[in-house]
């Protein structure tokens, strides 16, 4: 009989940040869809914004560390293309990117591990 040997290394540094972008991006997403205003995004939200926000998410998936600014950064980039065109009310670009901007906590809040709690004896 033959053996196999497997190599369990782990993961690497740039496959942990990948993952940890790509959660932090759906968690966003989720939130703006599935948050407390939710059903109101819902409504207000038209195939650009979609097609926005998932060119955001990709942009965060390829970012090698995903600071504050680097949040907006993106968000502002993806946005001045969207601005330039016609059939886009500003109005609705700037509720779309303000929204965006806002989520920057509560998705760093949702992805930071939990703190367990400490045993007395």
């Amino acid at each position: 009989m033959s053996t196999k040997k497997v190599n369990n290394k782990g993961l690497s540094g740039g496959e942990m940040v990948g993952i940890g972008a790509t959660v932090a991006a759906l968690g966003a997403a989720a939130y703006v869809l599935f948050g407390p205003e939710g059903k109101k995004n819902k409504k207000v939200i038209k195939g650009w914004a979609i097609k926005m926000k998932g060119e955001i998410i990709e942009k965060l998936e390829e970012a090698e560390e995903i600071t504050e600014p680097v949040y907006h950064k993106i968000i502002d980039t993806v946005s001045s293309k969207y601005s330039k065109i016609k059939k886009i009310d500003p109005k609705d670009l700037e509720k779309v990117v303000s929204e965006a901007k806002s989520h920057w906590k509560t998705m760093m809040k949702d992805t930071k591990p939990k703190k367990k709690a400490k045993v007395k004896k």
